[in-house]
């Protein structure tokens, strides 16, 4: 997924972790999945991030990939409202958030369409290389 929307070459071992710390520790965020046919058709990852602005958590999407099959037959649309309805759901959850690369404007588009709005922000990191 990262190689296809972002030409990053991932580590499968240090992905696998990432997951497994995830499943291990719900409090690290949690995984949803959208099956077509009983076979999985995509998934998105949803971490947490506390906003003293707002008293709540910002519910971040992440780790957003659908099948090549399964694209443009509402398969995130059926994720997203998942999510959508949970996070309605939960005291103290004051929205949802994701990335998106700028040159992806077919996931914006697919976003806009369920009513997510450009916020306005750069995204800047300072990534610790770790052996």
């Amino acid at each position: 997924m990262a190689l296809e929307t972002e030409h990053k070459r991932l580590d499968p071992a240090t992905v696998e972790a990432g997951i497994r710390a995830v499943l291990d520790e719900p409090r690290r965020g949690a995984y949803f999945i959208a099956e077509r046919g009983g076979e999985p058709a995509g998934t998105l990852m949803l971490t947490y991030e506390w906003s003293d602005w707002r008293n709540g958590d910002w519910w971040w999407i992440q780790s957003v990939y659908v099948a090549p099959a399964s694209r443009r037959q509402g398969c995130y649309a059926a994720l997203y409202r998942h999510v959508h309805e949970a996070a309605k759901a939960t005291p103290r959850v004051c929205g949802l958030r994701l990335y998106v690369e700028h040159n992806n404007a077919g996931a914006q588009r697919t976003y806009e369409s369920l009513g997510m709005v450009d916020a306005g922000y750069r995204m800047y990191e300072a990534a610790i290389p770790r052996d």
